[in-house]
């Protein structure tokens, strides 16, 4: 089930964004990601919106939206290959006429299912804080 974000969501969102990340961004060290973590809750949230995919009660995954952009999308690895990813971004793409996002280059899992979902390729750029090799993409409706 898809639902707006509640702040009662926030520990299992967090371990969900990290589970994912520590699988899909191998490549970046642990100062990234409890950064991130203090980013999500103090900076990102916000200034998005939000909505999770809660499964048998819990939180496995979400979405965070600032108008048109993706500022991300992860699910839980022991959820992932069930269509929660594609459902979160289903839910969001009807209400809007494009979408954009930035993927690191070597987050293969995040590239792939973007792929599939028809995103295509703008620009790629350097990511300055983590010096990692960034890819804009954009998704038209």
């Amino acid at each position: 089930m898809i639902r707006e974000y509640q702040s009662t969501d926030e520990k299992q969102l967090l371990d969900a964004w990290y589970n994912a990340s520590l699988i899909a961004h191998h490549f970046l060290d642990e100062a990234f990601f409890e950064q991130e973590r203090k980013n999500i809750v103090d900076l990102y949230f916000p200034n998005s919106k939000q909505w999770v995919y809660e499964k048998d009660g819990n939180v496995v995954g979400f979405i965070a939206m600032l108008d048109n952009e993706v500022g991300g999308i992860f699910v839980d690895p022991s959820a992932q290959g069930q269509g929660i990813g594609q459902a979160l971004m289903d839910y969001v793409r009807k209400s809007r006429d494009f979408l954009e996002l930035d993927v690191f280059k070597d987050n293969e899992i995040g590239r792939r299912f973007y792929d599939r979902y028809g995103f295509q390729f703008v620009r790629e750029y350097l990511h300055e804080e983590t010096g990692q090799m960034t890819v804009r993409l954009r998704l038209d409706n």
